[in-house]
């Protein structure tokens, strides 16, 4: 199984995934690391990628997600799809989850304009709401929970049980 963290830019996707992740024993993975550099690029002058851009970063993600399938190891993936076609995209790959990490702009906004050492400025987050398309089959987290909270109700939503220590 692959648990895919989704949301706009400053939801926790990171954060929550990555305390996921290590809960379950399971690797981590950022999305945003599979960015093609030109992508990286128009992000850092605050365009907005197209879905002619994202295309090529949604194969390589879905190839990625489909080689651990096959495997049968299980994943955190922390990416924003934030159109259904992206997450039909990505769920063709196999046994995938969707956690819809879900917020308002201001809890998000107040969010941003402390983050540093991240490429996606500030100012695109209007274009991310603008782009979200609302999944009507994922688990919904509310961000303003603590992460160990968010990470409990994932498990508890997705019959995610950690293993003992």
């Amino acid at each position: 199984m692959i648990v895919v963290l989704m949301g706009v830019c400053g939801c926790g996707k990171t954060s929550v995934g990555e305390a996921l992740a290590q809960a379950m024993g399971w690797p981590f993975l950022d999305a945003d690391d599979f960015h093609p550099q030109a992508n990286v690029a128009k992000m850092r002058a605050a365009i907005a990628l197209t879905d002619d851009d994202r295309r090529p970063w949604l194969e390589r993600l879905a190839d990625e997600m489909a080689a651990i399938n096959g495997r049968g190891a299980h994943a955190v993936l922390a990416c924003s799809a934030l159109r259904q076609a992206y997450r039909d995209r990505l769920a063709r790959a196999g046994d995938v989850r969707f956690v819809h990490l879900k917020g308002d702009r201001a809890t998000i906004e107040s969010r941003l304009v402390v983050r540093s050492g991240h490429y996606m400025p500030a100012s695109l987050l209007d274009s991310q709401f603008a782009t979200l398309e609302e999944p009507a089959d994922a688990t919904v987290v509310d961000i303003r929970a603590p992460i160990g909270v968010q990470v409990a109700a994932i498990c508890t939503e997705l019959n995610l049980l950690p293993p003992n220590p």
